[in-house]
Order: C-alpha cells, then sequence, then structure tokens
C-alpha cells in the first residue's frame, strides 16, 4: 500500500465519524472529519510528515517554515518539521495564536518564525478556507511570505478555490472525494 492510501484508510479509520454536524465554517454536514485522530497519532504523523514534504518539494516551495492556526495545524507542521529533518533539509515549525497573547511578548505566532521568512501555511482539513485565512494574514501582517497552502483534506466545499481566488496555491492530500464522502 502506497502512502496515500495508507493515510486515506488512516483517516477512515479513526477521523471519519458520520451523523448531523456544525462544521468551524457554520455549514451543516452528515459527515465530520476530525483530523487531529489521525495527525496526532504516530502512524499518522509520519505519513503525512512523509506526504507533507515531498508535496512541498514537488511544488518547488522553498520554504523556510511551515505553520498555520492552532491547533489542527500544529501536529501537520511538527510532523513535516521532523520528516524535512530526516531528509537532511530541515524546515521549521510555528503555530498561529487565534489572537496575540496578552502578556509576554504579545506575539500571535509562536515557534520558528522571523520577519522575511518563506512559509507554506498548512491546515488538518479545509472547508472555507477560514482558518486558512486568518493564518496567512497573521503571516503577513508580520511580514512573512506565504509561498502557498498545504491541508490534509480538502472537504471540496469552496475553500481551497476561496484561498486560490486569494492568489494562494492550494495543495491537498486528499480530498472528500477520495475518501468517498461526498454525496453523504
Amino acid at each position: 500500500m502506497n502512502d496515500i492510501a495508507a493515510l486515506e484508510q488512516l483517516l477512515l479509520e479513526r477521523s471519519v465519524r458520520r451523523g448531523d454536524f456544525v462544521l468551524a465554517s457554520g455549514a451543516r454536514s452528515s459527515y465530520y472529519i476530525d483530523c487531529r485522530l489521525t495527525t496526532m497519532s504516530a502512524p499518522g504523523m509520519v505519513l503525512i510528515g512523509r506526504l507533507g514534504l515531498a508535496a512541498i518539494r514537488a511544488n518547488g516551495w522553498s520554504v523556510d517554515a511551515v505553520g498555520g492556526l492552532t491547533m489542527g495545524a500544529d501536529p501537520v507542521s511538527y510532523a513535516i518539521a521532523a520528516a524535512s529533518a530526516h531528509a537532511g533539509s530541515p524546515i521549521d515549525a510555528f503555530s498561529v495564536r487565534k489572537e496575540a497573547k496578552a502578556h509576554g511578548t504579545g506575539q500571535q505566532i509562536e515557534g520558528n518564525f522571523r520577519a522575511g521568512a518563506s512559509v507554506v501555511v498548512v491546515e488538518d482539513v479545509i472547508t472555507s478556507g477560514g482558518s486558512a485565512e486568518r493564518a496567512i494574514a497573521a503571516v503577513t501582517a508580520a511580514r512573512g511570505q506565504v509561498a502557498g497552502v498545504l491541508a490534509v483534506v480538502d472537504r471540496e466545499q469552496g475553500g481551497r478555490q476561496r484561498l486560490e481566488a486569494a492568489g494562494h496555491k492550494v495543495v491537498a492530500l486528499t480530498t472528500s472525494s477520495r475518501l468517498g464522502l461526498l454525496g453523504n
């Protein structure tokens, strides 16, 4: 079994739930993808690290760091950073807080990010694209450059198109269609 097939099987086994759900975007859905059950698992981290790093390389993105809105993006970022270190070409990770903290340095972006850095914004699941937009806004406000957006799953509900319309290339490791979820 190849890495994509293994990731999709893991997502279906661990992360996909059926029922009646309200998503972060406010939309209702007959399925929910709690990607964290996969992204925070040992086999999921290994697969996502390898696949995420391969996607970054395949798209020619030369970046200093990967990160996104906490908490969904955190394990994805860390997995890619770890895989990059093992591959001998380290890419650091960072997290974007939902809002700047009110104490200490008052930063909204934590970890290995600096002004001028080229980054890939990561997501666990893209639905409307709102979380990625918030992370992109924080990165650009801190004078970072966004090379692209990488998601584990694209729910194919307009988020990719919204981000691409704003000028950001979006790559997803898999989609709701590939998982057999559309129309459900």
